[in-house]
């Protein structure tokens, strides 16, 4: 629900830059996620074989791994301790495929290991849930009706949103970390391979950046608006 009432020159500057961000860094991760996507791994081990091998390997036979709908929506479910693969990585023999089914492992390596960042992660969910469904909705009828400290109250919710991002900085970085250490101990992915994995993962790290810093310039163009509207 985005805000544009009242929003001077400067906010547009924030949006254009958040937009440029965005776009940059999509551009970056789907180009080094389309090279590697095409370079098969030596191996021939397709996605599920990787994080079955690594799973096992740690001691975490108990963890179910199942293909998923959807284009890149791998992720590690810690609920119902499953590693979710969508069909390209879980059906494919490539870098890519290897490196992303690692990285998802290296989320249930964290949850075994009860890496404190997953876990405040994970308690900040329902909070940034609330957050997210309200917060722009306390803002505009705060907004609105002229209630200022509402929409203050509006842009506090926002910021959950904004502590989540951090949280999860951290925690995308170290999955990406124990996803390469275990490539390379199990001898999944060469060394030459292991060079390429390391950039696609470190670019798919830099859109959680981006999506940090475009929250920021979204949370100071929003604080913007109130401000004027305060000094109305």
């Amino acid at each position: 629900m985005p805000i544009y009432y009242g929003m001077d020159l400067t906010g547009w500057i924030l949006i254009v830059i958040a937009s440029i961000i965005t776009i940059v860094a999509d551009a970056y991760v789907n180009k080094s996620y389309g090279k590697y996507k095409r370079i098969k791994n030596e191996n021939g081990l397709t996605g599920v074989e990787v994080a079955r091998q690594i799973l096992d390997a740690n001691g975490l036979e108990d963890i179910h791994v199942v293909e998923t709908s959807g284009v890149l929506s791998d992720h590690y479910d810690p609920s119902r301790k499953v590693v979710r693969l969508s069909k390209e990585i879980f059906h494919g023999t490539t870098i890519a495929s290897s490196s992303v089914a690692a990285h998802e492992v290296g989320h249930a390596i964290q949850d075994k290991d009860n890496y404190i960042m997953i876990r405040i992660r994970g308690m900040l969910v329902p909070f940034v849930n609330f957050g997210s469904k309200f917060g722009y909705i306390v803002l505009f009828i705060g907004l609105l009706f002229g209630y200022i400290n509402l929409a203050w109250g509006g842009i506090a919710l926002l910021l959950l949103i904004l502590i989540f991002q951090l949280v999860t900085l951290p925690v995308e970085f170290d999955a990406s970390k124990r996803a390469l250490v275990q490539l390379e101990r199990q001898n999944i992915l060469s060394h030459e391979e292991l060079t390429g994995s390391k950039s696609m993962l470190k670019a798919a790290a830099y859109t959680y950046v981006a999506g940090l810093a475009n929250t920021i310039l979204q949370i100071l163009r929003l604080v913007l608006i109130v401000l004027d509207r305060d000094d109305r």
